[in-house]
Formats: C-alpha cells, sequence, structure tokens
C-alpha cells in the first residue's frame, strides 16, 4: 500500500512545528521565562516516545486494521457499499468524533487520566505542549482507535487526512500566538481555536472539562461542551498540586501516572 509513514507525519510535523514556533516568536500571547528548558523537556517526551519504538507501530496497526477491513469487507462502510467521498467524509467525520470522546474519557476515567494529566500539567503552554503526550496514552488510543477503523471500515486516505489535519490543527491550537480576538471567535464556528484551546488547559476543573474536541468544534457544541471565555489573559494553566520542579521534570513526567491520585487537586468523576 506504499505506508511511508517515516516520510509523511515527521515531515509534517517537523514543518508545522517550526512555523508555529516562528509564529509566536515573533507574536507570543504570553511571554514567558525558560521558553528553552521548556521546550527541551517537550520534545525530550517525543524522543522517549520513538525511542520505545511504541508510537509508530500502533500506528501502523490502524492503518492496517483499514486494509483488513476493506479486505475482509467486514466494516460498516464497506457492507453499506459506500465509495468514494461518501466512505472519505463519513470516515473523517467518525475519526473526528472518536477523538472527542476519547479525550472526554480521558478526563473521567480514572486510569486514563493517570497519563492524560501529564499533558495538562504544562504550566505554560506554547507548540511544543502539543507533543507532551505519555506514550502509554498515545499506545492505548491507537489500539482502540484501529479496532474503531476495522469496525467502520474507515478508508487509508481517510485516516491520512484525518490525522495530517488533526497535527495540524493541535499545533495552531496549542500555540503561544497572538490572533485577534474577532478572529479566534470567529475560527471557532469551526475549528478548534487558540482561545477555545486554552480554556481546556485552565487549572479550573469546569474550564478544564469543556472544549475537548481535536478539530471540529461541532462535536463540543453537539455534546453541551463548548465554552468561550473573554479573558483568556488570565487564564492560569496546569494541573493542580503538579505545576512544582519536579513534576516538570522529563523523569517526572514520565512518573506521572504513578503519582497517587491524592496527590493532585482533581475529582475523577
Amino acid at each position: 500500500m506504499g505506508w511511508d509513514l517515516e516520510a509523511w507525519k515527521p515531515a509534517a510535523a517537523v514543518v508545522g512545528f517550526v512555523l508555529f514556533w516562528l509564529w509566536e516568536s515573533f507574536s507570543p500571547f504570553r511571554r514567558f521565562e525558560c521558553r528553552g528548558r521548556h521546550l527541551g523537556r517537550n520534545l525530550s517526551i517525543v524522543a522517549v516516545n520513538w525511542m520505545l519504538a511504541w508510537v509508530a507501530p500502533f500506528y501502523l496497526l490502524n492503518l492496517a486494521a483499514a486494509e483488513a477491513s476493506q479486505q475482509t469487507l467486514m466494516g460498516l462502510l464497506h457492507r453499506a457499499a459506500a465509495s468514494g467521498w461518501a466512505a472519505f467524509i463519513v470516515g473523517f467525520l467518525a475519526l473526528d468524533l472518536w477523538a472527542y470522546w476519547w479525550h472526554r474519557f480521558s478526563h473521567v476515567a480514572p486510569l486514563l487520566w493517570r497519563f492524560h494529566r501529564m499533558h495538562h500539567s504544562d504550566p505554560t503552554m506554547d507548540v511544543s505542549t502539543a507533543t507532551r503526550f505519555h506514550v502509554g496514552e498515545l499506545a492505548l488510543s491507537f489500539v482502540l482507535r484501529a479496532a474503531l477503523i476495522f469496525l467502520i471500515g474507515v478508508p487509508v486516505g481517510a485516516i491520512f487526512a484525518y490525522d495530517a489535519a488533526q497535527l495540524l490543527c493541535t499545533q495552531f491550537h496549542h500555540a503561544n500566538i497572538m490572533l485577534p480576538a474577532a478572529a479566534d471567535r470567529a475560527l471557532s464556528w469551526l475549528l478548534v481555536s487558540p482561545n477555545m484551546h486554552k480554556l481546556h488547559h485552565s487549572v479550573e476543573q469546569a474550564e478544564m472539562d469543556s472544549n475537548f474536541t481535536s478539530v471540529l468544534t461541532l462535536w463540543d457544541r453537539l455534546f453541551g461542551t463548548y465554552r468561550q471565555r473573554e479573558d483568556c489573559a488570565a487564564v492560569a494553566y496546569g494541573v493542580p498540586g503538579m505545576q512544582d520542579e519536579a513534576h516538570q521534570s522529563v523523569v517526572g513526567m514520565l512518573g506521572t501516572p504513578l503519582e497517587p491520585e491524592a496527590a493532585v487537586d482533581r475529582a475523577t468523576g
């Protein structure tokens, strides 16, 4: 099938990262100290994930699931004889809807939150925060998504298109960039905007438990989790109890799932 993961995904990630890094360097939403150290720590998580060789194989499992579904005609889209643009659009929307619910469950399921809180524990937010995910969370999400892809029969083309969109959107809405308030709000009618996601990274639980979607804001609006705030500059980021130096080191971040629930001030229900 010519799945050249090594060629497209890292290349897209690097290009997007550099562009948003330059944007936030020249027009930052918020200035903070030790930007270089913050970048180094978050990118170290990326290096650890790839050195463990978990992320790429589990991603390939998603593509294998799409091919197996097509060959066996077991997926819902194959059974419905959907093809072309219809299958592509349904597949794209299904992946985005899955991302919404996976993210939402990651906030309420205690085991999933143990892993996901590493991402939220960042006390500052910039484009490097988009890379700050625990390898355990990534591996589990890819395995479960592979099952969804097989059952629905998501075309490989829809997987590539969605993952490219999700990658760039995630970098964009984590980036520490200055965007006119009117433009941000207009954008949020369709896509996740930077201000929307700033609110999601708030230390306040009511704000943290909102704006879960990755690409299309349709899902937050449909399921009642869409939220906006005028004074986003006042939003404090992070997870209470995890903003100290010990939790922000690379070792501390990787050990986040082992942290006792009582150590952080957040309900899991």
